[in-house]
Order: structure tokens, then C-alpha cells, then sequence
């Protein structure tokens, strides 16, 4: 999903999840085992470049270089906050992007759309029924 962007100007928080390394076929290792709460820009892209992995829950979310880096509950702190984007997966299969640059987010949604992931849609405040910015 986030091919589209240049993930390494971020650091990254990452929130809780379920997410595992494929090895040998087979699930393994939690895929971030060695950053438990976050990673810098250049570790978060190796991780997600260089290895094969299963998502099944995943919170990630991406603040601006240098940034204070906290724990983002709903889109009023998201918002308010330094955090510029919210990747979250739920059941390995539904993924909501919440993206603060309006170039990057269209980069997402043609990027979603040229790999035919089905449906596709820009969220609002008529479609959003999220209540908090998380997986659990």
C-alpha cells in the first residue's frame, strides 16, 4: 500500500498489531519485533522492502522527521498532532489511509487503484464511522 511514498522522511510509531515475517512459507517471527513502539524512516522501509510479511492488524502511523512522536486516538488528535499519516489494517484485508498532504494521499489512491484493490474510496465525515484511530 505504501509503495507510492518515500516512507524513510518519516519516523514511525508503531501501534499495536499482529504482524508476521514469512518464513519458509510459514508465519514467524512478529514482523516488528525489534522496534516495539517505533522506528526511524530508513529502518521502517527496510523492514517493509526487505522481507515478505503477513499483516493481520496494523497501526502505523508516520510523523514528520524530528517530530514529537504520541499516541494519535482520533482524528480531532490526529489533526492537532505532528503525525502526517494513519495506515491502518484490520482482518489483513480492510486498510484506511488517513493522510494530511493532499498530493500524497492522491499518489495512495491512484497507486490502490492501479493494483485493483476493491473498494476504493475517499473517506469524509458522511462515510466515517470510525470513532478512534486504531485496530483494536
Amino acid at each position: 500500500m505504501l509503495e507510492a511514498l518515500d516512507v524513510s522522511v518519516y519516523d514511525w510509531r508503531i501501534g499495536s498489531g499482529e504482524s508476521y515475517l514469512v518464513e519458509a512459507g510459514e508465519l514467524g517471527l512478529p514482523l516488528f519485533a525489534e522496534q516495539p513502539d517505533s522506528a526511524d524512516g530508513e529502518l521502517f522501509k527496510s523492514i517493509i522492502e526487505n522481507n515478505e510479511y503477513y499483516l493481520i492488524f496494523a497501526d502505523l502511523k508516520a510523523f514528520s522527521k524530528g517530530q514529537n512522536i504520541t499516541d494519535i486516538g482520533t482524528y480531532e488528535e490526529f489533526l492537532q498532532s505532528d503525525c502526517q499519516l494513519v495506515l491502518l489494517v484490520v482482518d489483513s484485508v480492510y486498510v484506511t489511509i488517513y493522510c494530511k498532504n493532499k498530493e500524497q494521499l492522491d499518489k495512495l489512491y491512484d497507486h490502490a487503484m492501479e493494483k485493483e484493490f476493491h473498494p476504493v474510496q475517499y473517506i469524509t465525515d458522511g462515510n466515517d464511522h470510525r470513532t478512534k484511530l486504531g485496530v483494536w
